[in-house]
């Protein structure tokens, strides 16, 4: 699978995150971002256009996966805003307590393996007063689709670079110290199984 990660699966994932309706989802909620943000993720910088350049001052943007950040296209150069990119992971987060005042999410939760040091990595470098925004596809509430999405679920994470079809994402947003301020969930248009979307903002208790 090394070659498949390297070279292959970049560009699958790039392509299914920039389609018109994933697009869409983005648009409703990377604007609320403000002041300092942290991007969780990134990957080949789908989110860049969609910032308020009003609202934030710096942008932060992580994810492990290099090679698929290699792909934007977005200058930053030309960004309204201060834009710094760092390879490193949602669990290992190299910025200080109290960084940021928005934690953006967006695609992200399905592929993080330890959701449990990710949210106390979030929970650390937010500040108490911060925002978690996010949008994520998760567990559909049709049992018929659900069962699907758990059939698929070994071969489609081996390929998938980790994704999972199935979590559960307010149970995993509130059992990690977070209360929801907003939520959303529907069918967006596109393959069922992955295709059910939850987004909306939370707080820190």
């Amino acid at each position: 699978m090394g070659l498949y990660n390297t070279y292959v699966l970049p560009k699958i994932i790039d392509w299914a995150c920039k389609q018109k309706p994933n697009r869409r989802q983005r648009e409703k909620v990377v604007p609320l971002a403000t002041g300092n943000v942290l991007e969780i993720g990134i990957g080949s910088g789908l989110n860049l256009p969609y910032y308020d350049p009003a609202k934030v001052k710096h942008l932060l943007a992580i994810d492990p996966a290099q090679e698929i950040w290699d792909m934007h296209q977005e200058n930053t150069e030309t960004l309204a805003f201060d834009f710094d990119f760092v390879q490193a992971s949602a669990e290992n987060i190299p910025e200080d307590n109290n960084s940021f005042d928005s934690v953006v999410l967006t695609y992200t939760l399905c592929s993080i393996t330890e959701l449990e040091s990710t949210f106390e990595e979030i929970r650390r470098v937010l500040k108490p007063r911060g925002s978690l925004i996010f949008c994520e596809h998760g567990k559909a509430p049709d049992k018929a689709v659900e069962k699907w999405q758990k059939r698929i679920n070994p071969i489609w994470s081996r390929l998938g670079g980790g994704c999972r079809l199935n979590k559960d994402i307010p149970k995993i947003i509130r059992e990690n110290g977070f209360k929801l301020e907003t939520l959303t969930e529907m069918y967006i248009p596109g393959w069922k199984p992955a295709s059910y979307n939850y987004w909306g903002t939370g707080k820190p208790h």
